[in-house]
């Protein structure tokens, strides 16, 4: 990988999924410590010119950017979560204490975080022909991130131990079965392996 054309997207790193008292927490919690400590070694290895962006889920008070909303939508809303100004729609704090390390890219609404951001104008302005995948859920803000990604002619790689399903034969299934279909699967420590400097040798 050339460290330069690579951006690492963090997806989700918020109180509602990560802390305990988060209002979603329950939907990714057999995962969310070894994830989250997954990525954050990831984030203080990483070489100093690869670009680490978040895209955090922010919603307007009382939620007005949903009409009818179904699935995990409707559970936001039901559950009050992500609404702005709440602490649960904070950015988790060892991510903070990152910046300005992790830039945070805002606007996102929905599953993809390409909607509604300027996530691609970033990925153009920076150059990035690669994009490396980390945070929750996996089946659904991944999966749509990775596969509008891959549309635009992004090469997709997946962080499989810095993703996290809902249940564990989710993320088998996602991680297995799905993504290779379309994306690069990797860890953590392969990621790192793949973008560390080689060294030229002296003739």
């Amino acid at each position: 990988m050339d460290t330069r054309h690579t951006a690492v997207i963090l997806i989700g790193f918020q109180n509602d999924y990560f802390a305990p008292e988060g209002a979603l927490h329950g939907v990714v919690h057999h995962q969310a410590q070894s994830v989250l400590d997954n990525t954050l070694r990831l984030v203080d290895a990483l070489p100093s010119d690869v670009l680490v962006l978040a895209t955090p889920i922010v919603f307007q008070p009382g939620y007005p950017e949903m009409e009818e909303p179904v699935g995990i939508l409707k559970l936001i809303r039901e559950r009050g979560a992500f609404a702005a100004g709440q602490p649960g729609c904070d950015t988790i704090e060892p991510l903070l204490q990152r910046a300005p390390r992790v830039r945070v890219v805002p606007g996102k609404r929905g599953f993809n975080a390409f909607h509604g951001t300027s996530l691609l104008q970033v990925l153009r302005e920076n150059s990035i022909s690669q994009v490396l995948l980390a945070g929750v859920v996996t089946s659904i803000c991944i999966d749509s991130t990775a596969r509008y990604a891959a549309d635009q002619g992004y090469k997709v790689g997946v962080l499989s131990d810095c993703t996290a399903g809902r249940n564990a034969t989710e993320q088998s299934v996602f991680c297995d079965s799905l993504f290779p279909m379309y994306a690069s699967v990797l860890t953590a420590d392969e990621a790192l392996e793949a973008l560390a400097p080689t060294e030229s040798l002296a003739r």
